[in-house]
């Protein structure tokens, strides 16, 4: 067991050892995953000082479970269904026209931060909380600054630094810890079983 934990990310281990297509496996989870950010997009939770989603917390953990490959797969599946129209996003609205507006960079943020939460979790930095809780924090304030880039072109660089990165640190900085403290702790009880 001790080999099959030492490198790669949880979704890879789980896969390698339950699934015998690996393929199936791989859609199924990426899948499963699309969905699990479907649901976290809709959940509001009040906090200060703004209400926050939880679809960030859902690709932080993804990406830290699922690895590069299908936590990037994981997110574009997710875009896709946005861009399709299926109602995935935290509003009612979906399709092409939602990607050009105020949230289009945010939603490019996300890949990229899969990619760079996944790239660490191949190598097994989810095992720790604290690197992985590095390599998200990294990852999100790209997301950031994609988002910001993209807003400032829409109302300005002012405004978007107000409306859209403040209100929203405190939160992400909350789910950053819950995401790197729940797959460091689902690791430690996969070598246990």
């Amino acid at each position: 067991m001790s080999n099959t934990l030492a490198n790669g990310s949880l979704a890879q281990t789980f896969i390698a050892r339950e699934w015998a297509n690996k393929t199936a496996g791989f859609l199924v989870m990426a899948v499963l995953g699309s969905l699990l950010l479907t649901i976290a997009s809709k959940i509001q939770v009040p906090f200060f000082p703004v209400p926050m989603t939880l679809q960030t917390l859902a690709v932080f953990a993804i990406g830290a479970a699922y690895g590069r490959n299908l936590a990037v797969a994981t997110v574009l599946l997710y875009l896709a269904q946005g861009f399709a129209g299926l109602p995935v996003f935290a509003g009612a609205a979906a399709g092409p026209a939602y990607f050009i507006g105020g949230t289009g960079g945010y939603l490019a943020g996300f890949v990229v931060a899969a990619f760079i939460i996944g790239t660490a979790a191949d190598k097994g930095w989810s095992k720790s909380a604290i690197k992985m809780g590095g390599v998200i924090l990294a990852a999100d304030v790209v997301i950031f600054m994609l988002g910001f880039a993209w807003l400032s072109t829409l109302i300005g660089a002012e405004k978007a630094f107000t409306f859209g990165v403040v209100p929203f640190v405190l939160g992400d900085l909350v789910k950053i810890a819950i995401a790197a403290l729940a797959v460091s702790a689902v690791w430690k009880v996969w070598k246990r079983a």
